[in-house]
């Protein structure tokens, strides 16, 4: 038999997983050992969840009394630094299994007896918001004991970043990540991608189109919720890929308060039938902002961009014209004056190209801003593959950025250049008439005339 079809050795192989329970008995084990022996990866996970630098020790399935009860909490990591402790339990989900607020109150009564300092959950739920959790445990349990939640692909992006852009300084610890990276990418992990826009995403599409979509319907947040962690999904698969950390671009009171952020996008579904987001990207010319319209089953991504603040109009409009020569024809390009109020002129890229003046409004007024905006179908399916919208989001945010977003640098002032001494201007000769003959004028004292001790007067 050809050698094409055998297996190579895994050190966290995918084969005989059988059932959710081995699923996720195998996913917690590899993740927690690889926390443990990559010394890298457990401080990527743990650092941001306000977890001391120290000597990282997991377990799994270890069991507590509560009450009357046994339970046994996926697993426990335990980071010692000196004479200081910092314990936390581990619930795990994957597959399409979520999280039981049950459950997970019972886990951080368990950790305040212990005086534990976290409950850690994983999941393939992705909350909209970073930092917010997906479940609405009871609050006043969380005043000793912290709850954070990491999706499984924030765990794997977390790996990927560690392992190809900042680097493990042990190879064969890299080696042991690689194979943690290939596991989790496996279908058979359970660690799976986001890949459903829920129950309701049919009746409020519906809805949109024929006009009856209410802000107070229970429906809509949902969906608003779920676009929300579509897009933060998007920035973490992108960011895989360019190796650093993308985040939705969200005001300080979104952040502090998610529930504001949700209500403005149930706001905007319901009354105009699209949603928008945003994403940050470090060294980007500007936010990605994608919008999607259910009502014209539309994705539209744009960037804004500075123009320059020197030059006339159209040398303004050359200078952006110049970095998008790659990039599709089909492109929209607007312009914004300063002091102006509503919309400036917009034009495609195939246009401006030809006549770079169809985009000057009014030749007096400087212009201040650019907006460059790309418009795709949207798909109406509410899982993956095929027609459907998750996937029409996903390949939007990723053919703007590699076509327009990575090619656009913000526009900077030249320096100023010393002038070479030939190019110093040489003083002209000052005609005698012009040269004055007061005391006052002369370029220092004069001498005195002989026998008088008087300096000469002036005629």
């Amino acid at each position: 038999m050809s050698e094409d079809v055998w297996l190579a050795a895994r050190l966290i192989p995918t084969s005989g997983i059988n059932g959710a329970d081995e699923q996720e008995r195998r996913a917690t084990s590899a993740l927690l050992a690889v926390m443990s022996a990559v010394r890298e990866f457990g401080r990527a996970l743990t650092q941001p969840i306000g977890a001391p630098a120290g000597t990282v020790q997991t377990y799994i399935e270890v069991p507590f009394k509560l009450g009357e009860g046994k339970f046994f909490p996926d697993g426990l990591i335990r980071i010692t630094r000196g004479q200081r402790q910092w314990t936390a339990l581990v619930e795990v989900k994957t597959g399409s299994n979520e999280l039981r607020v049950d459950q997970l109150e019972r886990y951080l009564d368990i950790a305040r007896e212990q005086g534990f300092d976290a409950l850690i959950t994983i999941s393939n739920q992705i909350p909209p918001v970073p930092g917010q959790h997906p479940t609405a445990v009871d609050k006043r349990k969380l005043k000793k004991v912290a709850l954070h939640h990491l999706p499984w692909s924030e765990v794997l992006t977390a790996a990927v970043m560690q392992k190809e852009y900042r680097g493990v300084a042990d190879p064969d610890q890299a080696w042991v990540l690689g194979e943690l990276i290939r596991y989790l990418e496996h279908p058979r992990s359970g660690a799976l991608e986001f890949g459903d826009m829920g129950a309701s995403w049919v009746p409020v599409r519906e809805s949109v189109n024929a006009g009856t979509l209410r802000a107070v319907d229970p429906a809509v947040a949902e969906v608003a919720g779920r676009f929300d962690a579509l897009v933060r999904f998007a920035g973490l698969k992108l960011g895989r890929q360019l190796g650093t950390e993308i985040v939705p671009a969200l005001t300080r009171r979104e952040l502090a308060d998610p529930s504001i952020r949700t209500q403005g996008l149930v706001t905007q579904l319901a009354t105009t039938g699209t949603m928008t987001a945003a994403l940050r990207i470090p060294g980007a010319v500007g936010a990605l902002f994608v919008t999607a319209d259910l009502r014209a089953a539309k994705i539209t991504c744009h960037v804004d961009v500075e123009a320059p603040r020197e030059g006339r109009p159209t040398t303004r409009v050359n200078w952006l014209v110049r970095q998008l020569k790659h990039a599709p024809e089909t492109l929209r390009l607007e312009s914004f004056a300063a002091y102006s109020r509503g919309a400036g002129s917009a034009e495609l890229l195939k246009t401006v190209r030809e006549e770079p003046g169809r985009l000057v409004g009014e030749p007096s007024r400087e212009l201040k801003s650019f907006r460059v905006a790309a418009n795709s179908a949207a798909g109406t399916k509410r899982g993956t593959g095929r027609s459907s919208f998750i996937d029409s989001v996903l390949g939007a945010i990723d053919d703007f950025y590699e076509q327009v977003i990575q090619n656009l640098k913000p526009w900077m002032a030249a320096p100023p250049k010393l002038r070479a001494p030939e190019e110093v201007i040489e003083a002209e000769p000052v005609a005698a008439a012009l040269v004055s003959t007061a005391i006052s004028s002369q370029d220092g004292p004069q001498p005195l005339e002989p026998g008088s001790g008087q300096a000469p007067q002036s005629p």
